[in-house]
């Protein structure tokens, strides 16, 4: 190797090594502050902002503002994922963290409906709307970049260390609100509540600094410079994908289903659900915060599967774990023991999302081509984020009360949302094997 060669593969290392650190922060940024909401939507957000309501009321309101961010993120995953697949993957990147980080600090500044009443609930809604719309394309555009400045062979083990620092960025999130909450309750309500919001701001300026310095995908700027040369950059990539590619956005819908209603169950309405089956608020958040660091260390340990095995399969596997453990989670979570919630939690942590997250990188970078890749992996995602995501802990929330305390009927739902992605996994191995799509 020359020396101009052994100096371009060393910077080509510096490059990939800056991508991976940059949004695997960056992802454990976003994941804090959903988390961080949803936790606040479990314990804070009903007596600060619907105090007239009554119990159940207020926590059904509470988990709808939580599903309120996820109306914006496919608005967000269509317009950023346009400006990352039209104009790159960096600029893309910075624009999503700017709108979290403002969001969120924004609602760690909001006065509560005690003080500013109807215009704080209207406000609240906007800042989880604009938080939305920036989270739209942050995960997406951190797989992405991962996935082109990978080896395909490494693409599994690589996106899934990206994908294992969710369940670390809920882990930080709970444990900001487990330490807030130990003065007490009225301490909590009063001024504490504030704090892990407020603490994001800090995180977000090291982000941006970080973000500022990546350079563009190899892969992308090749794709481009052909594009450029054939005159084939002229089509929009959102209209691109829905013409062409939307098979692929169908599949990749259904098969992160499972996975996005297991970890939002798991990351919020199990707070809920504990706390109202008799277990105490910090025990609860303790459950979850200690539960879910069993995931980022396994989730790598999907990716590699993923790599040796395929990622459809290790896909799959994942899914049918939920299929089969849905109604033992929640048996556990219903009951008031801090040792059963925990065995709950570690459950999907452990066996359900390394799997569906370890391999959900490779699945999706490689079902779409690199010209519509950022647009098409966001309709995908946040369609799904949209309508299961979003919406799973109120749907759980509702069930319950419709099952007047009954854990049939969410756990069902759960069940069911991992068998649809089992379904469409096989349907898409087999269609792909036939080139249907």
């Amino acid at each position: 190797m020359t020396t101009l060669q052994h100096a371009a593969s060393a910077q080509a290392q510096r490059n990939r090594r800056r991508a991976l650190f940059a949004s695997v922060f960056g992802t454990a940024i976003e994941w804090y502050d959903y988390a961080l909401y949803g936790a606040a939507a479990s314990v804070v957000i009903g007596p600060l902002f619907f105090s007239g309501a009554g119990e159940s009321a207020a926590s059904i309101a509470a988990f709808a503002t939580f599903a309120v961010g996820f109306v914006a993120r496919p608005l967000g995953g269509v317009v950023i994922g346009h400006l990352g697949d039209r104009y790159g993957r960096r600029p893309a990147m910075l624009l999503s963290i700017i709108l979290m980080g403002v969001a969120t600090v924004g609602i760690g500044l909001l006065p509560t409906a005690q003080t500013w009443g109807a215009w704080a609930v209207g406000l609240l809604v906007f800042f989880r709307l604009v938080q939305g719309f920036g989270a739209g394309a942050e995960l997406t555009g951190a797989m992405t970049l991962v996935a082109e400045y990978a080896e395909p062979k490494k693409r599994g083990f690589y996106t899934s260390l990206v994908l294992s620092t969710p369940p670390l960025g809920i882990a930080l999130a709970t444990i900001c609100f487990f330490a807030v909450s130990l003065p007490g309750e009225e301490v909590l309500l009063g001024w504490a509540w504030r704090i892990p919001f407020l603490i994001s701001a800090l995180l977000f300026v090291v982000a941006i600094y970080i973000r500022n310095k990546l350079e563009e995908t190899p892969e992308y700027a090749k794709t481009m410079a052909a594009a450029k040369a054939n005159a084939d950059s002229a089509k929009l990539p959102v209209r691109e994908v829905f013409e062409s590619h939307t098979p692929r956005v169908v599949l990749g819908f259904f098969a992160i289903t499972g996975h996005n209603a297991v970890n939002y169950i798991i990351a919020v309405f199990s707070i809920s659900l504990m706390v109202s089956s008799g277990m105490d608020r910090s025990s609860a958040l303790l459950a979850v915060t200690l539960g879910s660091l069993v995931s980022v260390l396994l989730t790598p340990v999907g990716g590699w599967l993923a790599d040796r095995f395929g990622a459809s399969k290790v896909l799959a596997a994942g899914n049918i774990s939920g299929v089969l453990l849905a109604f033992p989670i929640f048996w556990m979570f219903s009951t008031d023991q801090f040792v059963l919630g925990l065995l709950a939690v570690a459950a999907g942590y452990a066996l359900i999302i390394p799997c569906t997250s370890g391999a959900q990188g490779a699945f999706l970078t490689e079902l779409f081509p690199v010209k519509v890749r950022f647009s098409g992996i966001a309709i995908a995602r946040e369609l799904n984020g949209a309508l299961v995501a979003g919406l799973s802990p109120l749907i759980a929330a509702a069930l319950l009360e419709l099952g007047n305390g009954s854990i049939t009927l969410p756990a069902t739902y759960l069940a069911a949302c991992c068998l649809s992605s089992v379904i469409a996994i096989y349907l898409g191995t087999r269609a792909a094997k036939r080139q249907l799509y």
